[in-house]
């Protein structure tokens, strides 16, 4: 209400009242009405980044708290590390066959042995106990429940491997002061120092002495060594959002519906019996005085077969809410479907329930979801993986465990690699084998995309088929050839000349 509105209600409320509902109903959207029904409906004008940061780290509890302890939130979490680093994306180096010592391609086998050997935990992590493929996984979760995670590029001495990764978590960011003007004109928001153009340039983490953060003591890291991993959906975000956080009241719902019909099963089922006497038990001290001692129905609970006594006067009545079991089942499926449309995936992927599907609604279930599932791949790969095998290649040339001549000169041709995800089978492989053998006769598909949707990739493939047929070939000797096989209808027996020609010979 603007001034003039207020000055008016003032003095005269009807005609405040009547300018108000006449302004109303001259509004051209309804989603800018400010009339009844959308009185409840009033967002803040706040900048983005500002109301977020009010809310960020009770959302991420939340998000973890059902992380712990809600099945739809276990069920989430576990579609995503299945379908999307599955059993890990494997690397193939592509070094051309023009560079020096990779004529035949040994120094593609040599980089991929090394990376295998770097991934085991006691080489990749910092604290040697996750393989980088366990950590790609609790990457995925930090994602999608705390919105965010960090990896921190660390270089040790006295190591085959000096090039390693720390996983930190966004609760380690040192969020105490949240903007500092610095004289280079940097920012300090939220633990992220940014320049004028909100890009980062450093990060600041709490101090860890082994289990506790010390809130007080601060350390600096430069952005150039960390990795960070989450979701910008605004220009001016900074900082993270869980990735559930529009899901989180629908399962918080369905956790409450399933609680409560669950008690009130368990009430039904518990067969009691109740005992009510219409004069206390004991004699009498005086007149009117009781010897016996009255029950406390405090703390009492309900439990099956039970035997219980009721105070002189008392009776047992029971609500029995209808309706809550009966349709318990729809309710939930409905909740489910919700939160898995918040979240981007379609129902059958969060609750495995296959039961109202058929082949063709799940086949475009499963096309839609793995589009997602091939965007979070592309996105780790990107941003997360590359940096890493760089880096990695970086170690390697300067600890001498890899001779690239002319490294400097030629990274880019050095650096050329594929990232292959974890495959996926369809629901009927004859159907799948028959189009991909139909787009291949017509040109509209290729064996590289083809092998790279099986999680493999098309020269290896083409490769291993000639062995194998070269193979073949060998074990069953020479394919017989035309003067080999004997005419269809042709007689076996001697022409009459030659029979002749041999009963003369036998006479003589």
């Amino acid at each position: 209400m603007s001034w003039l509105d207020r000055s008016i209600a003032a003095i005269s409320p009807r005609w405040a009242y009547k300018r108000m509902a006449w302004r109303t109903g001259m509004d051209v959207f309804d989603s800018g009405s400010r009339g009844r029904l959308n009185h409840n409906w009033n967002p803040s004008q706040t900048p983005n980044e500002h109301m977020k940061a009010t809310e960020r780290s009770l959302i991420r509890a939340r998000a973890q708290d059902m992380e712990r302890n809600s099945d739809i939130g276990g069920a989430i979490i576990s579609a995503f590390e299945r379908n999307v680093i599955g059993t890990g994306i494997m690397l193939q180096a592509k070094l051309p066959h023009d560079l020096p010592g990779n004529a035949n391609g040994e120094m593609n086998k040599q980089i991929e042995d090394l990376w295998e050997e770097f991934c085991k935990a006691e080489n990749v992590d910092i604290t040697a106990t996750q393989s980088l493929e366990e950590i790609e996984e609790m990457m995925i979760r930090r994602y999608i429940v705390d919105g965010g995670i960090f990896l921190i590029k660390v270089y040790v001495k006295g190591e085959k491997f000096p090039f390693k990764i720390q996983v930190r978590s966004v609760d380690e960011l040192a969020t105490k002061n949240t903007i500092v003007a610095h004289g280079d004109g940097n920012r300090i928001v939220e633990g992220i120092e940014i320049d004028q153009y909100n890009k980062p340039v450093a990060y600041h983490f709490k101090v860890s002495d082994g289990y506790f953060l010390n809130p007080v003591e601060n350390v600096r890291i430069p952005a150039k060594d960390v990795i960070y991993l989450f979701k910008k959906t605004t220009p001016q975000q900074v900082r993270e959002v869980s990735n559930l956080a529009t899901a989180l009241p629908r399962v918080k719902d369905a956790n409450q519906f399933i609680e409560a019909v669950s008690i009130k099963e368990r009430v039904l089922a518990c067969l009691s019996v109740f005992i009510k006497k219409e004069t206390p038990s004991g004699g009498r001290m005086g007149r009117g005085v009781q010897t016996g001692n009255e029950i406390d129905y405090s703390g009492v609970s309900l439990a099956p077969g039970m035997i219980g006594e009721l105070n002189p006067g008392d009776e047992v009545q029971t609500v029995v809410p209808s309706g809550q079991a009966s349709n318990a089942k729809e309710w939930i499926t409905t909740l489910v479907r919700l939160v898995s449309a918040g979240i981007g995936l379609s129902y059958e992927a969060v609750s495995r329930d296959l039961s109202q599907v058929n082949y063709s609604s799940a086949r475009q279930g499963l096309l839609e979801d793995r589009k997602l599932y091939k965007k979070m791949q592309k996105m780790i790969i990107k941003r997360v993986l590359t940096p890493i095998y760089q880096e990695f290649l970086d170690a390697m040339h300067l600890s001498g465990q890899l001779e690239l001549p002319k490294y400097q000169q030629n990274k880019e041709s050095y650096r050329a690699h594929v990232w292959i995800p974890p495959g996926s089978a369809w629901i009927d492989p004859l159907k799948e084998v028959k189009a991909n053998e139909t787009a291949l006769a017509s040109n509209q598909d290729t064996l590289a995309r083809i092998c790279a949707e099986r999680g493999e990739d098309w020269r290896d493939v083409v490769a291993q088929r000639a062995v194998e047929q070269q193979l073949i070939r060998e074990l069953s000797g020479p394919e017989p050839t035309d003067t080999d096989i004997p005419k269809e209808g042709a007689d076996n027996e001697p022409d009459e000349e030659n029979k002749d020609a041999e009963d003369a010979d036998d006479a003589a």
